[in-house]
């Protein structure tokens, strides 16, 4: 197979940008596809793939090639793609055949290095999973695929199925999930399907998450770290839109994105609403059930963003453990005697999860119990990592 120039050359800007400038891969690969409405589906997907595998196996890379350029790291992956390095093509590192030869010694390096993760975290991981800790980096480091959630208050699940067939979409129920579809690997979703309404892009372990709270109607639900919207989607849709769910973000885009998305998706149980200092205490004891789904490291996300990795710092982990301690300190005065509260993060760091409802429990003895603890590990799901823990306020 033969690299071009131009799509080498856009492809090596945005790397730099990622790798160098610690940028968002999805914002710069978004924005490149953007601005290249010329690039074919081939094209788009070789620019993809090399990105997102070049940021997934950095170290790894950089072992085989000896350099950690930017350069040096894409061609190697282009090699191990199996493309042939054309004349035009200015890099001066190692020959092609000792980079493929040197694959054979990838097992003997370190863990940090094998599986591609900087070593701080290498450290953290293995402190708090010990022998778990491997097994979630290989899985992290496998290629996504894509799952929706059928959104039940505009089709069914057969329905959908009949109607992404008619789009050229195959897609195929879930076992264990009773409303998530999976796509073939490495297949996407046409644009115009995702902004129909009919379905949403979420992973299967984020799909666990809402039927903890066994939503019904009548309840008022608070959703306090909604972000764009989600899991308040899921929420709607599982209370067939018959309970009023008060989606809360400090971020305005984000209620605005979710304010588009509800529109799209008819979930009108939702009423988006800016979070502020004020709120807990203007919604005390109002929720019969209360949603944190907290900021955290995302590192149960990694095989969909590999770039997160290279750019979460200890302090920043840190500053995310401080924040879920605040939360869970303020939060929980929404919620009415009786009322059930959901934990949730994207994290697989028992720091971040567990850990903080122990301290969360032990700070207000007797005020609640812990029904029920979910650890999602990618290593046995396949899918994302999440954790859940569920509580009912006495």
């Amino acid at each position: 197979m033969k690299l071009h120039r131009h799509l080498c050359s856009s492809t090596l800007e945005i790397a730099k940008s990622v790798l160098v400038n610690h940028r968002v891969l999805d914002h710069e690969l978004a924005a490149a596809f953007e601005a290249n409405p010329k690039w074919g589906k081939r094209d788009r997907h070789f620019v993809a793939e090399s990105l997102f595998e070049t940021t997934r196996w950095r170290r790894a890379l950089a072992f085989l090639v000896d350099s950690e350029e930017t350069n040096s790291l894409l061609t190697a992956q282009w090699l191990l793609m199996g493309y042939e390095l054309p004349e035009w093509h200015e890099y001066n590192g190692l020959p092609a055949a000792d980079i493929l030869a040197r694959q054979a010694h990838l097992a003997d390096q370190p863990r940090a290095i094998r599986q591609s993760i900087p070593d701080w975290l290498d450290q953290v991981g293995h402190a708090e999973l010990g022998e778990l800790w491997e097994p979630q980096l290989a899985a992290l480091n496998e290629k996504p695929n894509v799952f929706l959630r059928v959104n039940t208050l505009l089709a069914t699940v057969p329905d959908t199925i009949v109607w992404l067939a008619e789009h050229g979409v195959e897609a195929t129920p879930l076992p264990g999930h009773p409303h998530a579809l999976a796509l073939p690997p490495g297949k996407m979703l046409p644009k115009a399907l995702r902004l129909d309404g009919r379905i949403e892009i979420q992973d299967p372990s984020s799909q666990s998450i809402s039927p903890l709270l066994d939503p019904q109607p009548g309840q008022r639900i608070i959703d306090a770290c909604s972000g764009a919207g989600g899991k308040a989607l899921h929420l709607a849709a599982l209370a067939d839109n018959e309970a009023r769910i008060f989606a809360m973000d400090v971020d305005p885009k984000k209620l605005d994105q979710l304010k588009h998305r509800a529109k799209r998706a008819r979930a009108t149980a939702i009423s988006p609403k800016p979070i502020t200092e004020t709120t807990p205490a203007d919604f005390e004891n109002i929720a019969d059930a209360l949603l944190i789904d907290s900021p955290c490291s995302g590192l149960g996300t990694l095989k969909r963003q590999p770039d997160l990795k290279w750019r979460l710092k200890p302090a920043a982990l840190e500053r995310v453990r401080s924040i879920q301690s605040q939360l869970l300190a303020e939060y929980p005065k929404m919620l009415k005697p009786g009322g059930k509260l959901l934990y949730a993060t994207c994290s697989i760091l028992p720091s971040e999860n567990q850990d903080q409802i122990a301290r969360f429990l032990e700070k207000r003895p007797g005020e609640y119990e812990l029904l029920s603890q979910t650890n999602l590990l990618p290593s046995e799901t396949g899918h994302d990592g999440f954790h859940a823990s569920l509580l009912v306020k006495r």
